[in-house]
């Protein structure tokens, strides 16, 4: 089955299963899985921060980041489309009171920065504190450049925020970029990865910033419930993934951008956006059960119609080969009858 539903669905490779039987274990939550040590030891200096904390998921490690930076009344400045605000339960409201303030969002998945300074709330005690400024890199795909990003974080440093970076995805943009790693996050206090996305890891995010922060971050992941045992045989597949996993994420991209040109070439078929390795698109007149029709020839996606146009993201990752690319289009075009377009 070629799966596109998500990067999330990429699946650890046999290398990968066998350096978590290989791993090393101890009890994390007394400190003493050697493997996570090591894990955590090495994305810190990889991001050029004091130290780093492996937790249960991007929504839990975005979680722990929001309590540590911000108490009860407090409030965090994030886009209004953003991750940590839209898809993360309202977390910080239920577990510390912390008031979001969305934001409006370029086109490039930016917080407008024109928009940060008038949300900021003056000391007055009408309004929440205004602590943590949270950016999200890439977003949908979109890779914004450090320069970019740095407009948003001045004028927060400016207002005396903390910054932090969602960047469940940022290894994409990393490597679309070209630059370090420590570069890419200099200018945040915090940040937030994903293991277990285009990088094949079973399951895993790392929070990384400051030794009081993360400190403080550890004592809510175990009221969170992440205080994992002999959790090194997740921090095995983490420090894999980061080995071996992350350059060739350029392999993804290509695929999406040759997924998208596939797809182009068909009647009725509109590439909305394809950004690193998502692809964007509308299918007009597409069967209902396109999903179901897809599936039958090999393809596992998630469509949804409205007013007779089909649209989904489909996303390349570890487990989507250069030659599946070509079995989709055909595929696409099949169940929904369609021929190559004349352009």
């Amino acid at each position: 089955m070629i799966d596109l539903r998500s990067d999330t669905v990429s699946l650890p490779t046999p290398a990968m299963k066998q350096a978590m039987v290989d791993a090393p274990l101890g009890d994390d939550v007394y400190g003493d899985d050697p493997t996570v040590n090591r894990l955590e030891a090495m994305i810190a200096e990889r991001l050029g921060k004091q130290a780093a904390m492996l937790a249960s998921s991007g929504t839990q490690a975005n979680l722990c980041a929001l309590l540590a930076h911000c108490g009860r009344g407090d409030e965090y400045l994030a886009g209004d489309m953003a991750h940590i605000y839209r898809w993360e339960a309202g977390g910080g409201a239920v577990f510390g009171s912390i008031q979001p303030q969305p934001l409006p969002m370029l086109a490039d998945g930016l917080v407008d920065p024109a928009a940060i300074g008038p949300a900021v709330k003056p000391d007055d005690p009408h309004y929440a504190r205004s602590r943590l400024l949270c950016l999200e890199n890439t977003k949908d795909g979109m890779v914004q450049s450090i320069d970019r990003m740095n407009e948003a974080l001045a004028v927060g440093r400016a207002h005396g925020l903390a910054t932090h970076l969602d960047g469940a995805r940022m290894w994409n943009a990393i490597v679309a970029l070209g630059v370090r790693p420590d570069a890419f996050c200099a200018g945040f206090d915090t940040v937030s990865m994903c293991l277990s996305k285009g990088l094949g890891a079973p399951m895993g995010s790392l929070l990384v910033g400051p030794a009081d922060l993360i400190a403080e971050a550890r004592r809510w992941r175990k009221m969170a419930g992440g205080g994992l045992r002999q959790a090194g045989m997740i921090a095995a597949a983490g420090m894999y993934a980061l080995d071996h996993h992350v350059e060739r994420l350029a392999d993804d991209h290509a695929n999406a951008q040759q997924l998208a040109e596939g797809l182009a070439q068909l009647d009725r078929v509109e590439i909305l956006a394809q950004n690193t390795n998502m692809v964007f698109v509308n299918i007009a007149d597409a069967p209902a059960d396109l999903d179901d029709r897809l599936e039958q020839a090999g393809v596992r996606t998630g469509w949804t119609h409205t007013n007779g146009v089909a649209n989904t993201r489909l996303v390349t990752h570890l487990g989507v080969s250069e030659t599946d690319i070509a079995t989709v289009v055909a595929a696409v075009a099949q169940t929904c009858g369609i021929k190559p377009a004349i352009r």
